[in-house]
């Protein structure tokens, strides 16, 4: 027999019955051991992951996320059927961005084509996208792609960096984008990135913009170094430097304008758009130094031109740029115009005597003048001229009421130079728009270039030319002449013009030929006509045929109204304007708050004890409605300029990052 079989044969006859007994103890043991489990078996768990084929690697940091409390994100299933490829989203977020929809196009990228599709993007998907966000001043979101970017491995182009220096250049914080900027330059400068004119050129908008006109010559000064021939672009931008000179900048902008026509490019409208800006909003600075430096003989300043490298030569038949052609055989001597930009500070210490020399020659001269008065003062001593009797003079006075004044233009080179002695202050627009010829001669010059005047331009001469000049009156002729479509931003500066004046009544006279040309009024030009209501009765009348119109007033409306209601110190006419304002529930902004509590101050030296004042008699009434009206009314949040560019997600993430950047000591 087997041995098996005898040991099985073998056994006893109660063993049977232990092992029985062993075994439904351990079953027993076994059961509760389950229980205490909860059920859990050993080795069912595999059966979760016998159908795995992938395996990804995580970190407890993804798996602490996915624990955080809060609503999770929706699992985004991926599509099905056929991707569309990288060519197409970069068409269809080009579309979005050319609709002012940023936020879709962003959507569209990171969501659908990264997260659901996942297609590999390329290089053109990351710049166009830079670029949308460049044109609104959107810079985190233009550097964050610009890293993702070189983090997948894509190499940028020069238009990705010329969309990252607009990005800086349009930036509402300045110097955040002033900052952003120089370090990217430097990096380009670390990696001898050469950079091309357009890339150029966006950097000088950033100086422009953000800095001043002294950088904007260090960027000037390497463009030449490096060969690049020199458009009207460039000195469009110089100009736009020039604007942010309150004091100076009219006078720093004859010279760029000097230099510019000295290479021979010609303005296009928007360099003589940006002349009239410079009119407009600065000053000459010094007139001696301004008579200096300005009317100095032409072969004084010969030397700030040389003659171009034959590297500059080469470049010039591969860049044809509109109106540089006759560039070429020329270079700007940059350092030179530099120093005769800021010539002042350079010559201050000899100011004293050469003023004392133009006392001494204005003393020899002045029995001349006695016989044949030299001065043409139709624009409050703008210019001096030579060579003109008390008849001439006479004669020029009437001629300015029929039609425009014939005086020297600073833009035509072709000016004698013996015809202007010295400038004046030139303190007012009108006087500074003389300098360049006035509307006539202006649009001369501008007709000389070929270059058509827009409706910028006439919208800027309306507020450059004199108040009681015969020029406002004759705009919408030349308008027709030149065959300009009018809109409603140019009869509002009239209007604007006519309020700020005082005259209500000749701005209302406006409205008539506006609704002529077939256009509507806007809210803007309501604002415009509540400049001019002084009085509570005129106020409250533009506010009841607002409403008769169904017409909601807006902020800027409210704001005028109480700006002049202060002015006044009219506080029954301030508690009647916010009184409308509470019925038509518009919420006060930061400016309205700040001009309401300079009215509810008391004067410094105000004591209603001591005597009495007429003006101040009803400011206890006024606030006391003030402080009522402040608790019932919510006030507006301004809203942050990159609101509308983000999706609820990223606004959460954006705000959390610069809550944790306030932190102290981080």
């Amino acid at each position: 027999r087997p041995f098996s079989s005898s040991q099985a044969s073998g056994k006893l006859p109660g063993s049977d019955l232990r092992e029985i007994d062993a075994g439904s103890s351990a079953e027993a043991v076994g059961e509760e051991e389950e229980e205490e489990d909860e059920g859990v078996e050993f080795g069912t768990l595999s059966n979760k992951f016998s159908s795995r084929k992938y395996y990804h690697k995580t970190t407890s940091r993804f798996q602490n996320l996915k624990l955080q409390e809060g609503e999770e994100e929706p699992e985004r299933k991926l599509r099905r059927g056929p991707k569309n490829s990288p060519y197409w989203y970069f068409l269809k977020c080009k579309a979005l961005i050319k609709e002012d929809k940023l936020a879709e196009a962003l959507e569209l990228f990171e969501v659908q084509m990264l997260k659901e599709e996942r297609v590999q993007p390329e290089e053109s998907n990351y710049t166009v996208l830079i670029g949308g966000c460049g044109r609104v001043g959107y810079v985190k979101k233009a550097f964050r792609l610009y890293n993702d970017m070189k983090k997948r491995g894509l190499t940028p182009t020069e238009a990705t960096y010329t969309a990252l220096f607009n990005a800086c250049a349009e930036s509402p914080w300045k110097d955040s984008g002033l900052q952003s900027a120089l370090k990217l330059r430097q990096q380009l400068k670390s990696k001898n990135e050469e950079l091309n004119l357009i890339t150029y050129h966006a950097l000088l908008k950033v100086c422009a913009l953000c800095s001043d006109l002294r950088m904007c010559f260090d960027v000037l000064k390497e463009m030449v170094h490096k060969g690049h021939v020199l458009t009207a672009e460039t000195f469009s931008f110089l100009l736009m430097s020039c604007i942010k000179d309150s004091e100076n900048g009219f006078r720093y902008a004859l010279q760029v304008w000097k230099e510019m026509t000295k290479l021979g490019i010609k303005a296009d409208s928007h360099i003589y758009n940006l002349m009239l800006r410079a009119a407009r909003d600065c000053g000459i600075g010094d007139p001696v130094v301004a008579s200096e430096v300005l009317l100095r003989p032409a072969h004084d300043n010969s030397s700030q031109l040389r003659l171009a490298p034959g590297r500059q030569k080469e470049k010039v038949k591969n860049q044809k740029k509109k109106g540089s052609e006759s560039a070429a055989a020329v270079q700007l001597d940059v350092e030179a115009m530099e120093k005769q930009l800021f010539w002042e500070s350079s010559v201050r210490p000899e100011e004293p005597i050469r003023q004392q020399n133009k006392d001494v020659n204005c003393a020899e001269t002045e029995p001349a003048a006695l016989d044949s008065p030299s001065v043409a003062h139709g624009r409050t001593g703008a210019l001096m001229r030579r060579g003109q009797n008390k008849t001439e003079q006479e004669q020029a006075r009437l001629s300015q009421k029929l039609r425009f004044c014939n005086l020297p233009n600073l833009l035509d080179s072709r000016m004698a130079d013996a015809a202007v002695v010295s400038l004046g202050t030139a303190a007012t627009p009108s006087d500074r728009l003389a300098l360049m010829g006035d509307a006539e001669g202006f649009l001369n010059k501008m007709k000389d270039d070929n270059a058509e005047p827009n409706i910028k331009t006439f919208t800027l001469l309306a507020e450059l030319v004199g108040p009681q000049s015969p020029s406002a009156s004759s705009l919408l002729a030349l308008l027709d002449e030149h065959k300009v479509k009018v809109d409603v931003t140019f009869f509002n500066t009239l209007i604007r013009k006519k309020s700020k004046q005082g005259d209500l009544e000749g701005a209302k006279s406006v409205l008539p030929a506006l609704v002529k040309r077939g256009l509507s009024p806007n809210l803007q030009t309501f604002c415009n006509l509540a400049i001019a209501c002084h009085r509570e009765k005129d106020g409250l009348q533009l506010l009841s045929d607002l409403k008769r119109s169904g017409v909601t007033p807006n902020k800027y409306i409210y704001s005028t109204l109480i700006a002049a209601a202060v002015r006044q110190l009219d506080y029954s006419y301030l508690t009647e304007i916010l009184r409308d304002m509470r019925n038509n529930q518009v919420p006060p902004n930061e400016v309205i708050i700040r001009q309401l509590e300079f009215a509810a101050q008391y004067p410094p030296k105000f004591d209603r004890y001591k005597s009495k004042n007429p003006y101040l008699e009803k400011i206890d009434g006024f606030r006391g409605y003030y402080y009522r009206w402040l608790k019932v009314m919510a006030g507006e949040e301004t809203p942050h300029p990159w609101e509308k560019y983000r999706t609820a997600k990223r606004a959460v993430d954006d705000h959390k990052e610069e809550a944790v950047q306030e932190q102290p000591g981080q």
